[in-house]
């Protein structure tokens, strides 16, 4: 089997791509970072070694990089049982103050980078008339937040999409997930004051979607809404 992780340097999507390379899948990863990709290929290459890795630098706020991540990704495997859109930026600021390009790069990589990666794997989903689709949007998909009113708008845009996808796909046996995960630690908090005791584990959100997937195709988990218990 096969999964396509997005954004898998850290944080949320460095997890899920554990979780789906101990559960014995083969994984098509993608970051911005080469770096980062070299370092996750050697550690999964130690403690998965049963589970392939193509890890392909591509930004995903970029239509022809997505659209190249796909057909990449179908070039080396040509079936797609997981696709993760888990990519994402966050730039805080104020909708009413903030510059034009805060609103357009976040709604480049938050929303038309899923969509179009989205749209060049899917044929391979239908012909085979199975798959789950899981889109990481964010507690912030359902209330705006201060400071974070762009943000917001994006995650709107992607629970909205999700929920389209869910429609027009219930017929063609593909399963499609939104994922809302509140305060997760990562590397980005570092430095943040909070606590780490206080924010969710990036693993629990892994756990989640590998127990979404795991149901059997008669069921499918419309959405996962998880907050810190603090």
């Amino acid at each position: 089997m096969n999964a396509v992780i997005t954004g898998v340097t850290k944080g949320i999507g460095y997890a899920i791509a554990q979780a789906f390379a101990a559960g014995g899948f083969n994984l098509a990863v993608t970051a911005r970072s080469e770096e980062g990709l070299n370092a996750l290929r050697r550690s999964f290459g130690q403690y998965f070694p049963k589970s392939e890795v193509l890890a392909l630098p591509f930004n995903l706020g970029r239509k022809e990089e997505a659209k190249a991540f796909g057909r990449a990704v179908l070039e080396h495997f040509p079936t797609v049982d997981v696709l993760v859109n888990n990519a994402g930026l966050f730039l805080m600021d104020d909708v009413t103050q903030e510059e034009d390009y805060v609103l357009e790069q976040m709604m480049a990589v938050n929303l038309y980078g899923p969509y179009y990666l989205t749209k060049a794997l899917l044929p391979a989903m239908k012909k085979r008339r199975q798959g789950h689709i899981f889109n990481i949007c964010s507690t912030a998909s359902l209330a705006p937040q201060a400071d974070k009113g762009a943000y917001g708008i994006t995650k709107f845009a992607l629970l909205g999409f999700t929920k389209a996808l869910r429609l027009e796909l219930q017929d063609q046996g593909i399963r499609v997930t939104a994922v809302l995960p509140g305060s997760t630690w990562s590397a980005s908090w570092e430095g943040s004051g909070v606590p780490e005791d206080q924010l969710m584990r990036a693993e629990d959100v892994a756990l989640a979607v590998w127990n979404a997937w795991s149901m059997s195709r008669n069921t499918v988990v419309e959405e996962i809404l998880m907050q810190p218990q603090k």
